[in-house]
């Protein structure tokens, strides 16, 4: 209490004829003379009795009749008690009466308010420890009006070395109230709270505003000079302990009878009520542990069960598209350490196992041979239905569908990457390194996906738009990335786009060449070198084809109108030497005369006729009409043996191999087209659906068809047998060989001298976008160049120095 105090003394004289004491004043008007003096103290006797009106005047204050108290008189009492010195009495007594006040507190507002304890209802709990929480807050709130209408001087505690009234009346809190030695008021707060804690946990209603009054008591009052509270150290510790336990239970409980999502669901709302408790009325800074403690709980004890569950698990999510719950699983595991890895292997796995039953699924056709057709055998006109494509086989709808399937595949977990796992880049990474895996485990997958690019790039696709067409080969050059075995594709592309351009059935040149400029994008300009190279050579070939004509306009034209390409080897995937045929005597004169022209024009280059690349129109008459059938070069010359024939004469299948000189599977494959397809233009005895060497044949006279024009057995695309694999392979064994030879070879002429290990590394990361060569492979052919002098060994036997 501040006393300060003012003292003024006037000097005064005596009046001679009244005897009053009045100035003295002199004739000139003498000035009044001030004297300062120090006030009179008060004396001992009056000691006690200040100290009894300010005892009395404080309990007045706690007794909330402040309003009688004069506030100048209450004053005069401490001043007069300070300035004798005795202020230790003032401070003392204070504090006396306030621990006085705060027992009495306790002792009527507090004990008779602890809860009972003895009821099992939850509204009744919850309502008793609202009662008692207000209680404590309504003696917290008095304590401290009655504080602030105490003042102590602060002169006096810094000069005596004790505690602020005010941080002696918070203390005295703590000590007579929370910490109370009569009362178990703390063991009530803290099981109060935490009893409404878990009834609001339960789903019951509590009063949170009450809840905050008393929790915010606890964090005001301090326990030592670093700040730790009353809420720290007694009901924090408690409750972090109580939710362990309940959430360790909770976890257990919701396994027992929840599927994954609806646990989720669960996990993520206790999540966010925890959260939003803290921030209603428990501390922010418990809401960490707090969160820790709901991690190490409901979330990473239960992640490999959550995503394995069955029926509902990871898998189940995804078949059935259940996106919101993918994307909460994504945020729940994002929360632990272990979480995201855990789903990026769990995802990797789904991918890769839905990827090998992809795989498996081609594995039936494997066995089977190209151009098989299921064939009905003939009806009384000659007539019969074919129940496949002739032009295709299982295998070939089999191939496409495995793209097809990769495709949609990579769609659905493309969709599930940006929406629900908001385009993680470690699950996307883990998402490549599945595909990837289970695409190059197929060892036909660069073989299918040519034959899925080169179906969308034929003529007649219908129900699909360029703009479709292209949005498909978009998507199929994100599986051709996956592919290592690039210049596999490269040979198997460069096939059927000979097929396409040759048989004129691209879709559209523009079509083809964006997708060669997507192919150059991803490998460079020396994979697509050759397939443009193509493209030359065809439009070479108009301008040939254009003169050609010219020519023939000048000199005796032969009997066949004849259309040539003409191919730069170097260029076209001619894997073989044109097969043996002998052409009739009307094709040998037409052969003879454009060779005639074009070597005139080109001399030293040398022509090799390519016949079971081509194919021909031949006018055909039979009894009914004449019709345009469209057949191969090879069905053309067997066609050509039947025109000179009489009615009913037989050709044996040995007649028409001696007369044609073709190989047994060519003449079977065209023999096939033309007598057991759809379109039966010779009869087959017996008849049956495959050809024999037994078998023979007749011109059926009685063929009819709706149609004037007629494509029988034209050359299509189709799957490899297992021995034309097996070629492939070869071929393309060999052209590594060579790559990688070069590719030595251009590493050492550049650096002269490499060691063993940096020139193995060096010589992968260049072939790595063709292929991946094997270390045993690269060792065999560097052996090879040291023996051919191209490279020698160092004296330390690890390195390598480059040979002029």
């Amino acid at each position: 209490m501040p006393w300060q105090y003012n003292c003024v003394s006037v000097i005064m004289g005596s009046d001679p004829a009244s005897g009053a004491d009045c100035p003295k004043v002199t004739a000139s008007r003498q000035k009044l003379k001030t004297k300062i003096r120090p006030p009179r103290p008060p004396t001992d006797a009056n000691h006690n009795e200040n100290w009894a009106r300010l005892a009395n005047a404080v309990r007045e204050i706690h007794n909330h009749n402040a309003f009688r108290l004069s506030y100048e008189e209450t004053y005069r009492h401490a001043y007069n008690l300070v300035i004798a010195k005795h202020g230790d009495i003032v401070y003392r007594g204070v504090n006396d009466l306030i621990m006085e006040n705060l027992d009495k507190l306790a002792k009527e507002e507090v004990a008779p308010a602890f809860p009972s304890g003895g009821s099992s209802d939850p509204a009744h709990q919850s309502q008793e420890g609202e009662v008692f929480l207000k209680a404590i807050r309504k003696v917290w709130d008095d304590h401290l009006r009655c504080m602030r209408q105490l003042k102590q001087d602060k002169f006096y505690t810094r000069a005596a070395n004790v505690p602020e009234i005010w941080d002696a009346g918070l203390t005295h809190f703590l000590e007579h109230i929370i910490l109370s030695k009569l009362y178990p008021i703390k063991n009530h707060i803290t099981s109060t709270i935490l009893r409404q804690i878990q009834l609001e946990r339960n789903d019951y209603a509590i009063n949170q505003s009450a809840m905050k009054s008393c929790v915010d008591i606890l964090l005001d009052l301090s326990l030592d000079k670093y700040g730790s509270t009353v809420y720290n150290k007694y009901l924090e510790t408690e409750f972090l302990k109580d939710s362990e336990v309940f959430y360790k239970a909770e976890g257990e409980r919701l396994m027992d009878m929840c599927d994954t999502p609806a646990y989720l669901a669960r996990a993520e709302t206790r999540f966010v009520s925890e959260e939003l408790r803290t921030l209603h009325y428990l501390s922010a800074k418990t809401h960490p542990p707090l969160r820790r403690i709901l991690e190490s709980t409901l979330l990473t004890p239960h992640l490999t069960a959550l995503i394995n569950m069955p029926n509902s698990g990871l898998d189940s999510m995804i078949d059935n598209g259940k996106m919101d719950d993918l994307a909460r699983m994504y945020r729940l595991f994002c929360m632990v350490e272990i979480g995201l890895p855990t789903l990026r292997k769990a995802l990797k796995d789904s991918i890769a196992q839905r990827g090998k039953d992809i795989n498996q699924s081609t594995r039936g056709t494997e066995a089977e041979e190209p151009g098989d057709e299921d064939i009905e055998q003939p009806d009384a006109k000659g007539k019969g239905k074919a129940t496949g494509k002739v032009t295709g086989s299982n295998a070939v709808v089999s191939a496409l569908k495995w793209v097809d399937d990769i495709l949609s595949l990579k769609d659905k977990f493309d969709r599930i990457l940006k929406l629900p796992f908001n385009g993680d880049m470690t699950i996307q990474v883990s998402m490549v390194e599945a595909f990837d895996s289970f695409i190059n485990l197929n060892p036909r997958a660069p073989e299918f996906i040519s034959l899925f690019i080169d179906d969308h790039l034929k003529k007649g696709m219908k129900g699909k738009t360029d703009e479709e067409v292209d949005v498909i080969l978009d998507k199929t050059i994100t599986v051709f990335r996956f592919i290592t075995e690039k210049d596999v594709f490269e040979r198997y592309y460069k096939g059927h786009l000979a097929k396409r351009l040759l048989l004129n059935r691209s879709t559209s040149d523009d079509a083809e060449r964006g997708m060669l400029a997507k192919l150059k994008v991803e490998c460079g300009y020396q994979f697509t070198q050759k397939l443009e190279g193509m493209f030359h050579d065809m439009k070479l070939s108009v301008d040939t084809q254009n003169a050609y004509k010219e020519y023939l306009s000048g000199v005796n034209p032969p009997a066949i109108d004849l259309s040539v390409i003409v191919m730069t080897s170097t260029f076209w995937p001619m894997n073989h030497p044109s097969a043996t045929c002998t052409f009739a005597p009307e094709m040998i004169q037409a052969c003879r005369s454009f060779e005639s022209f074009y070597l005139r024009r080109h001399s030293g280059r040398k022509l090799t006729w390519q016949p079971g690349l081509g194919n021909a129109d031949v006018r055909t008459r039979f009894k009914a009409r004449t019709h345009d059938l469209n057949v191969s070069t090879y069905a053309l010359v067997i066609l050509l043996l039947f025109e000179d024939l009489k009615n009913n004469e037989v050709l044996t299948y040995q007649d028409i191999k001696s007369a044609t000189q073709l190989a047994d599977n060519e003449l079977k494959r065209n023999l096939q087209s033309l007598a057991c397809a759809k379109y039966k233009v010779l009869k087959k005895h017996p008849p049956s659906r495959d050809i024999s060497s037994d078998d023979s044949f007749t011109f059926n006279e009685d063929f009819t068809a709706p149609l004037q024009r007629i494509k029988i057995g034209t050359i299509a695309t189709k799957v490899e047998s297992t021995e034309e694999r097996r070629e492939t392979r070869d071929r393309v064994e060999e052209e590594r060989k060579h790559q990688i030879d070069a590719c030595v070879v251009r590493i050492m002429k550049d650096r002269k001298q490499m060691s063993h290990n940096d020139l193995l590394t060096e010589v992968v990361r260049q072939l790595s976008s063709r292929f991946q060569p094997q270390p045993q492979l690269l060792k065999k052919r560097i052996e090879s160049l040291i023996e051919r002098e191209y490279l020698d060994r160092g004296q330390d036997r690890k390195s390598y120095t480059y040979m002029a």
